[in-house]
């Protein structure tokens, strides 16, 4: 008998890991390690496959990656979020004016930032809760503000030179052999993704937001808070968009009204390719992290190359983008499902 358990609990984990909604999430890390090897074989002599090539990856693109995770809940509810851009850049302008132009302490402007980005978040969750304003208007709008809000604070770009500021953005753990070295920035990217896996897995709150992306009615039939659920899940993605403000000051060490401008296509985008549905109800924020991975894999092979325009990234980009949603839909198609599956 403890044979025959063993066996059906053996295949019930391989069937759990065949599931046709993770096909995507596989796709994702085997075409990552498959650019990566590749990349190594072709530029290995140019440095390609050492660990700081590695690890700069996540240095130059650890605000997109704390983003996304925020994007990744925000699309598994059904929504979209357009506003993570102007947020962020909301947040450089707050720490910047606020320890430069008015002498507060760089702690307390990064607590403000932070504070205005989850108010950012929960303002427009109410709209879409209580005023049923689409997604889309509500955080268009939102995106439209904070722009503004740039703007009105100042149209110049201001660098942060507060000794505080400096030792928090220079500070980094170096490894001596191979030579290199990650910042705080990406230990918020890491520390975000852990977090982002254990509230949507591990969370009333996770499970919840999947049952709404899959079906609202029916989430609203099962007693769900489906109002609370989604005004939670603006208000964290707003909390997201802040840190990744935070993060890009960190990596800039200045504050600009125009920083990051399209800056919520590239987190869709790679919330996507790392197997999120647009349409809500399946996502995975492991798979948004090999998401901001690949999608970052493409600048550094332009740049290892030097041959190619810059704007090139943006083509293969696009490619990749429309390769996984074509995948995404093949993937509900074969499944045999009009919805997509809950977890």
């Amino acid at each position: 008998m403890s044979n025959n358990g063993s066996s059906l609990k053996s295949r019930s984990k391989l069937s759990s890991l065949l599931n046709p909604k993770y096909m995507t999430v596989y796709a994702t890390v085997s075409l990552f390690i498959f650019a990566f090897i590749a990349g190594s074989v072709i530029y290995g002599d140019k440095g390609f496959s050492t660990l700081r090539t590695f690890f700069n990856i996540f240095i130059d693109n650890a605000h997109l990656g704390i983003s996304a995770v925020g994007m990744t809940v925000v699309l598994i509810s059904g929504g979209i979020d357009l506003s993570v851009g102007a947020v962020a850049a909301l947040t450089t302008m707050i720490i910047s004016f606020g320890s430069e132009n008015l002498g507060i302490h760089p702690y307390i402007c990064i607590i403000a930032g932070i504070l205005v980005g989850c108010l950012f978040g929960f303002l427009m969750g109410s709209m879409i809760h209580f005023f049923k304003v689409p997604p889309f208007i509500s955080t268009l709008a939102g995106m439209f503000m904070a722009r503004g809000l740039c703007a009105i604070i100042s149209r110049s770009s201001i660098p942060i030179r507060h000794e505080a500021f400096e030792a928090i953005a220079k500070w980094k753990i170096k490894f001596s052999k191979p030579p290199a070295a990650i910042n705080l920035a990406v230990l918020i990217f890491f520390a975000m993704i852990i977090a982002g896996v254990f509230i949507m897995h591990s969370t009333r709150f996770g499970r919840n937001v999947y049952a709404i992306g899959g079906n609202e009615t029916s989430a609203r039939l099962m007693g769900l808070p489906v109002g609370r659920t989604i005004i939670m899940v603006y208000t964290f993605n707003g909390f997201c968009s802040a840190l990744a403000g935070l993060a890009f000051s960190f990596y800039t060490r200045s504050g600009w009204s125009l920083n990051l401008q399209g800056m919520e296509l590239d987190v869709i985008a790679a919330a996507v390719i790392g197997g999120t549905l647009l349409t809500g109800g399946v996502g995975y924020v492991f798979g948004t992290l090999f998401g901001v991975m690949l999608q970052s894999l493409i600048p550094t092979f332009i740049t290892f190359n030097g041959k190619l325009d810059s704007w090139w990234g943006k083509i293969f980009i696009g490619v990749l983008l429309l390769a996984f949603i074509g995948l995404q839909r093949l993937v509900v198609w074969s499944a045999g499902r009009k919805k997509p599956i809950n977890d």
